[in-house]
């Protein structure tokens, strides 16, 4: 299997956390997080992360959420898409969608690292929730 091909699939997320420098392990979505990324073989990606217990809105609307519901919501998931290009150890997302408007148009780089019977995503230097820390993100092959 070549590199690209090993990334090829969707992954289930097993956890997500942020590493501080004085090492504390930070969960913005809570450590009980649900989500995929999808690598497709013409070379897309689809990432979607989310707490687990998530406040529904009132109304089953998406556009009717009140400005405390619509903030929550956003707060407790993360999703972008685009195009990917595998270079060594690294993925690269070419970010064209996102529920972070200023990812449009950049470049997401991960670290890429087959972990037993996973992968491990991280990027050292990321910004989240106003800290400088190291990402990690682990996944595992899903299942239908």
């Amino acid at each position: 299997m070549n590199s690209t091909q090993s990334l090829i699939g969707t992954w289930a997320l097993v956890a997500w956390y942020n590493q501080t420098s004085d090492g504390r392990k930070l969960y913005p979505l809570g450590q009980d997080a649900t989500g995929y990324i999808s690598y497709t073989a013409d070379g897309f990606v689809f990432v979607q992360m989310a707490a687990a217990k998530r406040t529904p809105y009132a109304l089953n609307d998406p556009f009717g959420g009140t400005p405390d519901e619509d903030s929550a919501a956003i707060k407790s998931q993360i999703t972008y898409s685009g195009t990917f290009e595998r270079v060594r150890d690294r993925v690269i997302h070419h970010v064209t969608h996102a529920s972070c408007p200023n990812w449009v148009g950049s470049k997401q780089v991960r670290n890429i690292e087959f972990v037993a019977d996973g992968l491990r995503l991280s990027a050292a230097g990321a910004v989240f929730q106003g800290q400088t820390v190291t990402a990690y993100v682990d996944w595992k092959r899903a299942v239908p």
